[in-house]
């Protein structure tokens, strides 16, 4: 082989080892800007609701996660507030936007929704905002509160086999193991364990106890869509919200500057448990870290941090909040889908169309509620700033920044002018 065809084959061989990895080190987001394909399945077309369908309770469930214990009732649909909670306008059901605003963003699947501002508690845009839907584990937002308002962050309590059995998603608390109701919260709000949240619940009169007083918190925030059935957010008997009462969750927890700090906080250490001491086979189980599962946080410019939702009778739910120009505005979901977009993509389209709307655009109004009238605008909590240097990224996706890929096309290009100047020289001295 000659030394020509040598160089060239390195080359060759070595740029495409380069750019395999490039791919494999660059977002997962860039699948989505190929080529599309012929469509080959019918147009997604949003959920309309023009009709009232949830007016006064959720769609009926598809499994038996609802059907009460026995001798228990069946909790009767919660009345429906006359004239609507923020306004006329928040009554209605389909499309709710200021009238001469454009057109609401397309692919959006959550059957509700809203976008409203954050200090000023004025509705920007909505879809059914009163429709009546299960939040799933977006009701944590509602226990957090009640919880950071209750519970002293600095005791330590001992995990149980009770935890550790919590159904759902959990963050890994084991039976012996050592947590701060800091932890806990970080647990909750980040990586939304049921675990956690039976713990926290413990600690509030069980969950009978954290469900009355997280019941008895949304009636006093006028968010009288709401009515939880479990700390956690799993299907209960009477489960329901609506996208204007999470907003109103949402903003009354950000007045908290834990919560601000927790919802913007991308990964923690979160500690292990001791073996088991009825198991000769078992071993002591290290701590590990744990991720927000909040993508909004990772991806969209200015995003505040939030909190995922997800049962089979719920589907996917989402609030989340975001700031740009000295704005800030909170959006909310319900009943969604992962296609066509997923949920925090379909959030950030909507934020992006609130933050475009010309400020004083309003559809309605968040109540005034005893917090939000005690604290300014400037007295609701800002998460502290990002360290860049430091900040950990997402344990549970790649990081989607261009940085490593740049570099790594950058080395292959160096690497491979390096490799055909060397052989350019032996080439001269044979």
């Amino acid at each position: 082989m000659s030394t020509r065809d040598l160089r060239l084959l390195v080359a060759l061989c070595l740029g495409s080892a380069l750019a395999v990895t490039a791919v494999m080190w660059g977002p997962a987001a860039t699948v989505s800007q190929a080529t599309p394909t012929t469509a080959t399945t019918t147009p997604f077309s949003t959920p309309n609701t023009d009709s009232c369908p949830q007016k006064t309770k959720p769609p009926n469930p598809i499994d038996e996660s609802e059907v009460p214990e026995p001798g228990q009732p069946t909790p009767t649909a919660l009345a429906v507030p006359i004239p609507p909670v923020g306004g006329s306008r928040l009554g209605e059901c389909g499309v709710v936007i200021p009238r001469g605003a454009p057109a609401v963003p397309q692919d959006i699947s959550a059957t509700a929704w809203q976008v409203s501002d954050l200090d000023t508690g004025e509705v920007l845009a909505a879809k059914d905002p009163h429709g009546r839907y299960r939040p799933a584990s977006t009701i944590k937002v509602l226990l957090a509160t009640v919880a950071l308002r209750s519970l002293d962050l600095n005791k330590t309590v001992t995990g149980t086999q009770e935890d550790a059995n919590a159904d759902g998603t959990r963050v890994g608390i084991g039976p012996g193991g050592r947590y701060t109701n800091r932890q806990l919260m970080q647990a909750l709000i980040m990586a939304s364990g049921n675990d956690a949240a039976h713990a926290i619940a413990a600690q509030l009169g069980g969950d009978a106890g954290a469900v009355q007083k997280m019941n008895e918190l949304a009636k006093s925030l006028y968010a009288l869509d709401t009515r939880t059935a479990s700390p956690s957010g799993l299907d209960g008997p009477g489960m329901s919200s609506s996208a204007y009462d999470l907003s109103v969750l949402f903003r009354e927890a950000m007045t908290i500057p834990l919560f601000a700090e927790f919802i913007h906080t991308e990964q923690v250490d979160f500690p292990g448990y001791p073996k088991d001491p009825k198991n000769p086979d078992d071993k002591d189980h290290p701590g590990f870290p744990i991720a927000n599962d909040n993508h909004l946080l990772y991806d969209y410019d200015g995003a505040l941090g939030g909190k995922t939702g997800y049962t089979d009778d719920a589907r996917q739910t989402f609030v989340a909040a975001a700031q740009r120009d000295g704005r800030r505005l909170v959006v909310t979901l319900l009943k969604a889908d992962v296609l066509p977009l997923r949920p925090w993509e379909q959030a950030a389209r909507l934020l992006d169309y609130g933050f475009a709307l010309p400020k004083g655009s309003t559809v309605g109004k968040l109540p005034e509620t005893k917090s939000a009238s005690t604290k300014s605008a400037a007295g609701l909590a800002f998460p502290p700033p990002k360290d860049t240097d430091h900040e950990a990224q997402s344990v549970d996706e790649p990081d989607n920044h261009t940085g490593p890929r740049a570099l790594s096309l950058v080395g292959g290009v160096i690497l491979v002018l390096a490799l055909l100047l060397g052989a350019r020289r032996v080439s001269r001295h044979r």
